[in-house]
């Protein structure tokens, strides 16, 4: 099975080159690596230059926008920038962020996941980072779940999901809809991925707004918007974030923000979410 990668990058020239030397030396080597150089003012397209000057299947992007970081929507739009820059000759797609490395047999276990049922949709190992010396599971979502640093697609299943949406959320709503249109998605917990740099490190209040706005477009509704938003506040261990998190809830309900689901797909989300959680408490 062929796999490309694509990189949204920005000012990444202390991980970029660990993440590209850790992609090259993978037991199955990715077709096609296409880095989006999205307007950095470091040495990270200089880095990419070399390794595409020794690794013919590595194409640096560069691309021009704001320098705002809010998280889903300007990673993503470099990600579709990416998209322009690769034929349809693929079985799976691959979204990395350019702060990781992958243990040397991580696509190669990737790939046989998905060649042992054709149902599989998604899969992905876990990220750790690095505390005090140890390497330890970044702990901000369940099991079930791929973290949106290291997301793959089966093409068909990325194309029936309408590929990935540029804002807040885009990492849950994938999976969401996965499982609307009936594919499986596949976490394997001996991939242990190290993630240089932790998930939010450089959010802002703007973007812990949106985190809000996110759970009011995947169509959670106020109820389950409250449980997701007290769990995740606390998992990151800052209660206060949960009314952040409120607050970006009722915004995007009063401004009737674009929704990431139809009608019938949010009925679907929030039987799902209840279901989770009842599992979780009985």
């Amino acid at each position: 099975m062929k796999y490309y990668v694509i990189i949204p990058a920005y000012n990444e020239e202390a991980f970029m080159s660990l993440t590209l030397q850790s992609l090259v030396e993978q037991t199955v080597l990715p077709t096609k690596i296409v880095i989006v150089n999205d307007n950095s003012t470091d040495k990270t397209p200089e880095i990419v230059s070399e390794f595409a000057s020794k690794h013919p299947f590595i194409t640096l992007v560069n691309k021009k926008s704001d320098a705002i970081h809010l998280p889903g929507s300007k990673v993503i739009q470099a990600f579709h920038e990416g998209e322009k820059h690769i034929d349809d000759n693929y079985d799976i797609i691959v979204k990395v962020d350019a702060d990781l490395i992958f243990p040397k047999n991580y696509f190669e276990i990737i790939i046989k996941h998905f060649q042992s049922d054709e149902r599989i949709g998604m899969a992905g190992g876990f990220c750790y980072i690095d505390k005090n010396g140890n390497w330890v599971l970044e702990n901000l979502t369940d099991k079930d779940h791929i973290r949106g640093a290291l997301k793959a697609y089966r093409k068909e299943t990325f194309k029936q999901i309408g590929g990935l949406k540029p804002q807040m959320g885009w990492d849950t709503v994938d999976e969401l809809l996965c499982k609307f249109y009936h594919w499986k998605v596949v976490t394997d917990e001996s991939l242990h991925v190290k993630h240089l740099k932790p998930t939010g490190a450089s959010y802002n209040q703007a973007a812990r707004f949106k985190q809000g706005e996110a759970f009011y477009t995947l169509g959670y509704g106020f109820l389950i918007t409250s449980v997701a938003s007290l769990k995740l506040a606390m998992r990151k261990g800052k209660p206060s974030l949960f009314l952040d998190y409120i607050k970006g809830f009722w915004k995007a309900k009063r401004e009737n923000k674009t929704m990431l689901v139809t009608p019938e797909q949010a009925k679907f989300v929030r039987k799902y979410r209840w279901k989770k959680m009842k599992e979780k408490l009985f």
